[in-house]
């Protein structure tokens, strides 16, 4: 099929036109069957809503519309000039583009993405906490990123009117006049319970993956060939799906990635015995740069690290990612099947502001 074609094709298809005679596409590469149900495993998308048993006002409208106030209110930090949506940018994908993320001072790590949070088991790079209300709290308490206190944030809450209204609402109750660590903690909890609706949309891979499972046939202008060789490579010789498994492209467990040997002078982290948290593959054209120090720019770069020995990074554990050895032409199909990951639209809207009562 020539190019010139293949466009027509494309149109004619969204049009929702017959194919001309001889404009059949090529056969897709053909996929076994335990490829395919490697492949099926990664979705559908999106899973079933849940809500966090350990936060009960997880699901709450209330607490979700107290928590996006909260989200964005820069009367949470000490200064009055951050806010988590500082570094969370939700037209960034819910990161900011930076190498290492900033609020009141640089802090050592990458900013992770927030969508697809809610399906996280532990949280921050180094998984150092186990549910997503509790890691809320930890960049309002750091004085490199809001700097707040608890008796900061619940103070606040007492005093403004729309806020305290907003958690009357959410918890049923006026916010404890002497328990600050309660109001706090209230507080961590409606945050989370905001960060939860970030849900991101289907993607490219998702309507191949869903068309196989139809058992439909896979037309170049619905799913290209190299992102499905890439796709081969990626349940396949690259093994990746081993840490980016399931509907959110990651297992959520902590790996060494060997990413550290590129941090800055000055920025050695270890991690949790030098393994960090698998991110979610899912819209990760958006979340540039890489890694939890942001060492790498591109996705090239990244599946490059993945591919080639590093004589300078040690293998600090039994389970310390080896050299693929891809070919350029791999290295190239594999960072398809990525892009296929992303689309450049973000569901989030802001809910309309209305005076709490």
């Amino acid at each position: 099929m020539t190019a010139q074609t293949a466009i027509w094709c494309a149109l004619a298809a969204l049009a929702g036109l017959p194919l001309p005679a001889g404009a059949a596409a090529e056969d897709s590469p053909p996929f076994t069957g335990n490829e395919v149900r490697a492949i099926l495993a990664h979705g559908p998308w999106p899973g079933p809503a849940r809500t966090d048993p350990g936060n009960r006002v997880s699901g709450k409208p209330e607490a979700i519309e107290f928590g996006e106030r909260l989200f964005f209110d820069a009367r949470l930090s000490t200064g009055g000039k951050f806010s988590c949506g500082t570094c969370h940018v939700p037209e960034r994908n819910w990161t900011d583009n930076l190498t290492r993320g900033a609020a009141a001072a640089e802090v050592d790590r990458n900013t992770p993405t927030l969508m697809n949070v809610r399906l996280g088991r532990r949280f921050g790079w180094d998984g150092v906490t186990d549910s997503l209300w509790s890691q809320s709290m930890r960049p309002m308490l750091d004085a490199r990123e809001l700097g707040a206190s608890a008796r900061h944030v619940a103070e606040l809450v007492r005093k403004d009117d729309q806020l305290a209204c907003r958690y009357r609402n959410s918890f049923g109750a006026p916010p404890p006049a002497s328990d600050d660590e309660a109001v706090f903690e209230d507080v961590a909890k409606a945050v989370a319970a905001f960060q939860e609706t970030f849900v991101s949309p289907t993607t490219p891979f998702d309507r191949f993956r869903d068309a196989l499972a139809r058992g439909e046939p896979v037309t170049p202008w619905l799913y290209s060939e190299a992102a499905q060789r890439g796709l081969r490579i990626f349940i396949g010789k690259g093994n990746c799906d081993s840490c980016h498994g399931g509907p959110n492209f990651s297992n959520g467990e902590l790996r060494d990635n060997g990413f550290s040997v590129y941090a800055a002078a000055g920025h050695a982290d270890p991690g949790r015995d030098g393994a960090f948290k698998v991110p979610t593959l899912r819209h990760l054209l958006l979340t540039a740069p890489y890694g939890h120090h942001g060492e790498l720019a591109t996705l090239a770069d990244v599946v490059r690290h993945y591919s080639e020995a590093d004589p300078r990074r040690p293998a600090r554990s039994p389970v310390a990612p080896k050299p693929l050895n891809l070919t350029p032409g791999e290295q190239s199909d594999l960072v398809v099947f990525l892009e296929s990951l992303s689309t450049f639209s973000n569901p989030w809207r802001p809910t309309d502001v209305t005076s709490c009562r």
